[in-house]
């Protein structure tokens, strides 16, 4: 475990000092109080410092051995349900047998509207800018024009890089990438989703080497030209290479993009022109690296798949990608890469769902439907150059019945419809990685999730987890191969992985972490429930509407954030997969959503749990008993609804 270094200059009567001053005040374990007076978690003993203990001889190093997550109440007051807070505390267990229990905190770094640094330049946090740098006006309100910014951040990635050459910074040198989805509404209060490019940021960051704190320091908009620009990016995930793998979510439908307002707005407002984006060029993975003076570059993989992405998340293989996909009628995807920490070619695989209980949430074995083999330069061509109509011809009533009869269409069930479709000869590769949905659901693939989300990793345990958020029409329409019973608050599902899989034509699938089992987990089901007296439509003490996953190896912990229309407050839970214990540890503003979950185990000696929330005050029925006492506390807090927080919460330990 790596010391602080404010500890190297320590000399031994210092160390001895600090030692009983601070022993005599807490009534700790001397060791334990040394640790924490000279910068937190990190263990250190007293051998450390070149220090004997009593009878002269050299004592092994006391370390943190555990973690156990003390939970919180739920937001009870007002004051509580207007902010983004923590009462939640950890337990921690030392190798000496000893125990100390210490508060978590949660700190923001920025709020978007802050105006920050780059370089010289003031620049707003989250704003928005055209495919040329330019900002976005918000004129809906002439005399309140303003630049847009996000109230939505979502997905961060924090890392270090090798000498970086930030000027301004006085501790560690880190880098924050976050993404921001979309902005709720205009100054006018109509709805903006959608509309906006979305931004992506590089936030670097001055670490306190005592502390572990984190302060912006320069904040830069990566630039998106090169990759069309990016729609609706959500969730995210740091790869094994260190770069920031983003998303696009709720891919535009090419086959009727012509009525689409929302993305004839968003090409406007990006391009200067209603018709100039291009469908096929939106929901795929865009990939930021981070540069050592807090730049960056962004290419965009073609190849994984057209689909409502929530994130993707690497195995250790680094060449197998397991992906959760967002909305109705959608699967279970995974990518093959063909070269390690590369996601520029590779085979896309879709699941197959044979069910054996249905009991809450269900359980299944799972086969693999072989979608294709592609380069993302060979899908970004045949984006550049075909239509949907070159792809596949959509009926919305069955062919069969028309006259003549057309007995050539497969019946599938897209995004909630029923669609009869016919691909194109010829056009199997365009189909596969442009039409993902449709391919996927004419292939026979199980296309029934509602409504799938996060993805996370356990490799000790060689385990995925899956967020579905809600369970619901398709998953339990009694028509299909998914038949659960509907559960509103959703739950997480457990993914088996292994090796020696074969694909559907009883072809080997070159990954040892293939997923075979998917059960949902029994202590992360939601539990439906009578609005209680503040208006609570899901039992409070368990998880409601599962969106964003992170799992800790070094805690053993799999952490949750909700995205819930049935909790008044959102919340983030930790859930230890050894002890089933289930603690909520943060509590967001009423009617927002907690997203941008990451968990660091170790980065210069410091644990960091990253937590953003987006849109504050986004009222629903759920909130009328409430909302009169905490409006307008949410409005002077999050500036009239505009803000939201980009931060983490800090005090657990590194193991």
């Amino acid at each position: 475990m790596t010391r602080p270094t404010s500890a190297m200059s320590l000399t031994s009567e210092n160390a001895l000092s600090v030692l009983g001053t601070a022993a005599s005040q807490v009534n700790l374990p001397r060791r334990h109080v040394l640790k924490g007076a000279l910068g937190g978690f990190t263990a250190v003993g007293l051998s450390s410092f070149g220090l004997s203990a009593c009878g002269g001889s050299d004592a092994a190093p006391v370390t943190a051995t555990g973690v156990e997550f003390i939970g919180m109440p739920a937001a009870m007051t007002d004051a509580q349900r207007a902010t983004n807070f923590t009462s939640a505390s950890v337990k921690i267990a030392y190798s000496d047998a000893t125990t100390k229990t210490q508060a978590l905190t949660y700190n923001t770094i920025f709020k978007t509207g802050d105006t920050l640094k780059n370089g010289s330049a003031d620049v707003i946090a989250g704003a928005y800018y055209d495919i040329d740098g330019n900002p976005i006006i918000d004129n809906s309100v002439p005399a309140s024009a303003e630049p847009f910014y996000s109230d939505c951040p979502d997905g961060n990635s924090l890392l270090a890089l090798a000498n970086p050459t930030v000027p301004g910074v006085t501790g560690n040198t880190l880098f924050l990438v976050t993404q921001y989805e979309y902005k709720t509404i205009n100054n006018a209060s109509v709805s903006m989703y959608g509309k906006l490019p979305s931004q992506i940021t590089v936030t670097s960051l001055d670490q306190n080497k005592t502390s572990g704190a984190l302060k912006a320091v320069k904040h830069f908009n990566v630039d998106t030209k090169p990759v069309h620009g990016l729609w609706i990016t959500c969730a995210s995930s740091l790869s094994p290479w260190n770069t920031h793998l983003s998303s696009e979510e709720y891919e535009p439908d090419a086959v009727n993009i012509a009525t689409n307002t929302m993305f004839q707005d968003f090409s406007q407002n990006l391009f200067g022109n209603p018709t100039a984006a291009n469908p096929y060029h939106y929901a795929h993975v865009p990939e930021v690296t981070v540069n050592p003076d807090g730049t960056a570059s962004i290419k965009k993989h073609y190849c994984l798949g057209r689909v409502a992405r929530e994130l993707v998340e690497v195995c250790p293989d680094n060449k197998t990608v397991l992906m959760g996909d967002d909305g109705a009628n959608t699967g279970l995807f995974m990518f093959i890469a063909d070269k390690e920490k590369d996601l520029s070619a590779g085979t896309l695989y879709v699941a197959k769902w044979t069910q054996t209980s249905a009991t809450a949430g269900g359980t299944a074995t799972l086969g693999w439907i072989k979608l294709g083999s592609a380069s993302s330069d060979d899908v970004k061509g045949l984006a550049d150059t075909l239509t949907a109509s070159d792809i596949v011809t959509v009926s919305t009533s069955d062919p069969a019945l028309a006259t003549p009869a057309d007995t050539s269409f497969t019946k599938i069930a897209f995004n909630g419809v029923t669609e009869w479709v016919k691909f194109a000869p010829g056009k199997e590769i365009a189909a596969a990685f442009l039409e993902t949905h449709r391919y996927a659901a004419f292939l026979g693939a199980s296309m029934e999730f509602s409504k799938m989300e996060g993805v996370a990793l356990n490799r000790k345990d060689k385990l995925a987890y899956v967020a579905m958020s809600r369970i619901e029409k398709s998953m339990s329409d009694g028509v299909g191969d998914i038949q659960v019973g509907k559960i509103s608050a959703g739950a997480t599902y457990e993914l088996q992985l292994a090796a020696a899989q074969k694909d559907n034509t009883d072809t080997a699938i070159g990954s040892t972490w293939v997923p075979t089992v998917m059960t949902a987990i029994p202590a992360l089901v939601g539990e439906d429930q009578a609005a209680d007296a503040v208006g609570n439509s899901a039992n409070v003490d368990k998880i409601s509407n599962a969106d964003n996953l992170k799992f800790s190896e070094k805690l053993r912990t799999l952490f949750i954030g909700e995205d819930s229309g049935q909790h008044v407050n959102n919340f983030v839970w930790a859930y230890n997969v050894d002890t089933k214990k289930l603690s909520r540890i943060l509590s967001v503003p009423a009617g927002a959503e907690a997203t941008g979950l990451d968990v660091v185990d170790n980065l210069n000696g410091f644990s960091y749990i990253l937590g953003n929330f987006q849109h504050p005050g986004d009222w629903g029925v759920i909130h009328s008993i409430i909302k009169a006492g905490v409006e307008p506390l949410i409005n002077a807090n999050w500036n009239n609804r505009k803000s939201a927080a980009i931060g983490y919460i800090s005090g657990v330990p590194v193991l």
